[in-house]
């Protein structure tokens, strides 16, 4: 890996996400993990006449971009199973498939959705999938240099279990390099998780809140919420629970919403439902494409956020979206808003920009660290090459990253002060060993269902 400790990017445009805006020929200072300083290049420059300079002249530079939900491992299964209702897609195809995957399979891949992620401008991803002791998304993303939030996702039907997996997880990963790995407790959702084991749920990341304190030492709550529109009915059919109201009023009734929660999804939404996600300030991981792709529905993004309540986007997995595309979700998040509210004043670049980066950190718990590029935070930075057709004139830099860079624009990605794509090029891992070893892996997962459905 690339690993210089001192040196100075120099910029077209660096758009900050901050009170600093947008400096046109600027410089970003990176000592070690952080940005100690940013300005005019040619006022930074002699203030720190030793440093390396990465000539990024002809790019802009931003934060990388938060992937605030998503399922790593699935992409494993991209394109297995498409046009099909989100129940029907779960309980017969995705799930029978799943249940032949290995500890490894899912680190395979974690590790392909980790380097597709990296080479098209994402730095941080919020996982939720099934966590294993030995092989895992966790150490992947490890590897391959991420920065990362991974649950273990939780079900009524395999309750201690989960809790030994999480108890694993928050030993071997919560904290691990410097906070650049964090653990999350994951409800997989309202119909698949009893109204006691929420509870549970809730009382285990309290526990272990207690102790932080600084808010990335937290485990974030992490759950599916408002999908579909049948979600109350599965819950009361599965739990025998009589749901008055929205899906956001029962989980209210459990005393489970709190500052530390970030909900994927929210389609199905009463007014008292968004009255009370702003009440207790959780978060939500807007997937504008899944969403559209399962005909979940629309999120009502333009009254959440007029009820001051922080959004932020989510691919959700490569097997439901096929990409895990940020710059492709924002561009639909924007225009989705326009055009369902017939307003082309809906869902402006700059709030859409927001939601993949400060927003996203909002989301994560990570404001402190990540998002916007300021001195003392951490040197999260990509930068996006201008020299293309689809780029030219440059009038409005936040205009062209929501509506005309395409992801492959990336041409390098920083996390933690380390260069982990120079030149669209990955530092971290052997990326031809990992696109040989997911076919592989493909070919055996299709073996064992077609053994077992032959038995």
């Amino acid at each position: 890996m690339v690993n210089k400790l001192e040196y100075i990017i120099h910029g077209k445009s660096i758009v900050t996400m901050s009170k600093h805006g947008i400096i046109k020929n600027g410089a970003i200072v990176i000592e070690g993990e952080e940005i100690i300083d940013l300005g005019k290049y040619d006022e930074i420059k002699p203030k720190y006449s030793g440093y390396e300079v990465i000539d990024a002249s002809n790019c802009i530079v931003l934060p990388g971009l938060i992937n605030a939900h998503t399922h790593m491992a699935m992409s494993l299964l991209r394109g297995y199973a498409d046009d099909l209702m989100l129940h029907e897609w779960l309980e017969k195809w995705i799930w029978p498939l799943e249940s032949k995957m290995t500890s490894k399979d899912v680190y395979i891949g974690a590790l392909l959705a980790s380097i597709e992620a990296i080479k098209m401008g994402t730095t941080t991803v919020n996982t939720m999938y099934h966590y294993y002791p030995d092989y895992n998304e966790a150490k992947a993303i490890y590897e391959t240099g991420l920065r990362g939030v991974i649950s273990h996702v939780c079900f009524s039907w395999r309750e201690k279990e989960d809790i030994e997996r999480l108890d694993h997880l928050i030993r071997n990963w919560h904290g691990k390099d410097n906070w650049r790995i964090r653990a999350a407790i994951s409800p997989h959702a309202p119909y698949t998780v009893s109204p006691e084991y929420m509870v549970k749920l809730r009382e285990y990341a309290d526990k272990i809140n207690e102790k932080a304190e600084k808010d990335y030492e937290k485990a974030i709550w992490h759950i599916h919420l408002a999908e579909t529109k049948d979600e109350a009915k599965k819950i009361e059919e599965n739990f025998k629970v009589k749901i008055r109201g929205g899906i956001i009023e029962y989980l209210q009734s459990l005393n489970v919403l709190k500052e530390d929660v970030i909900a994927a999804h929210c389609v199905w939404l009463t007014e008292e439902d968004i009255k009370i996600l702003s009440k207790n300030k959780v978060k939500v991981a807007h997937n504008p494409i899944s969403n559209l792709k399962l005909a979940s529905g629309i999120s009502p993004i333009e009254k959440l956020l007029k009820n001051n309540i922080v959004v932020a986007l989510g691919t959700d997995s490569a097997c439901s979206n096929n990409l895990l595309d940020m710059f492709e979700t924002m561009k639909i998040a924007a225009l989705l808003q326009k055009g369902v509210l017939l307003n082309p004043t809906a869902i402006k670049a700059e709030e859409a920009l927001k939601m993949a980066t400060i927003n996203g950190a909002k989301a994560l718990s990570w404001e402190s660290q990540i998002g916007s590029i300021e001195k003392g935070k951490k040197a999260d930075l990509i930068t996006i090459e201008l020299q293309k057709p689809h780029l030219k004139p440059l009038f409005n830099e936040v205009s062209h990253i929501v509506y005309a860079v395409r992801s492959l624009d990336v041409r390098d990605v920083i996390i933690n002060g380390k260069i982990i794509m120079e030149n669209h090029q990955i530092k971290t891992v052997d990326e031809e060993w990992i696109l040989r070893e997911v076919e592989k892996v493909k070919d055996n997962l299709l073996e064992r269902l077609h053994e077992g459905e032959a038995k």
